[in-house]
């Protein structure tokens, strides 16, 4: 199974000049269109006497995701693709990309704006580096108390995190654990328990 995604490690910035023009791009995680269009008006806020602001951004994993770019009024093709390109080869989601550029006066043609739409994008995504983030399940097990150092050896093999716990004369637990072991952890507790323990499906998350 299929759980973990990448997105940028941390938000990042790279700058180019090309024929007196300044391209600066920045970049950023977001997890929903409204934060990526966030991050891109604070940019456009800041930058207010840019040129263009062009950016690309996908959201979302697998058949859900959404994603777009735009050219922001340089020739079509130039500016939004080169970026999201940037983005896609690199095997990241949830991720934005905004390449600000100050024109200097010396045009580019196609080609040129290409290629420093898509250096300049290659350099922030490239000082961002990388992160993998896992799809997790959540399971609620209720155990008998000496069963617990047990459990929490098995949540320790299997990676597994104890985000709650309620001790009473029986233990209540919230385990997030990576999807694809999730079968294994629920395995090894009921064997632990020997076929005692409860175990609910809780809400889906991600790490």
């Amino acid at each position: 199974m299929e759980d973990v995604y990448h997105t940028i490690a941390r938000p990042a910035r790279h700058e180019i000049k090309v024929k007196a023009s300044r391209f600066i791009g920045e970049c950023a995680e977001a997890g929903t269109p409204s934060a990526a269009l966030e991050f891109l008006a604070g940019i456009r806020r800041r930058e207010h006497a840019a040129t263009h602001h062009c950016f690309a951004y996908t959201v979302g994993l697998s058949e859900g995701a959404m994603f777009k770019y735009s050219d922001d009024g340089e020739p079509s093709g130039t500016a939004g693709r080169p970026i999201y390109d940037a983005v896609i080869g690199r095997g990241l989601a949830n991720t934005i990309v905004v390449v600000t550029r100050y024109f200097g006066g010396t045009k580019l043609g196609p080609g040129g704006l290409a290629r420093a739409y898509s250096e300049t994008a290659a350099g922030a995504l490239d000082a961002a580096g990388t992160r993998a983030n896992y799809l997790t399940e959540r399971l609620e097990v209720g155990i008998e108390f000496p069963l617990y150092d047990l459990v929490a050896k098995a949540m320790h093999q299997h990676e597994a995190q104890q985000v709650e716990a309620e001790f009473t004369d029986r233990v209540r637990l919230v385990i997030a654990v990576r999807r694809s072991r999730a079968v294994a952890l629920r395995r090894d507790i009921v064997q632990i328990s020997g076929g005692k323990a409860t175990i609910a499906a809780d809400d889906d998350d991600t790490a």
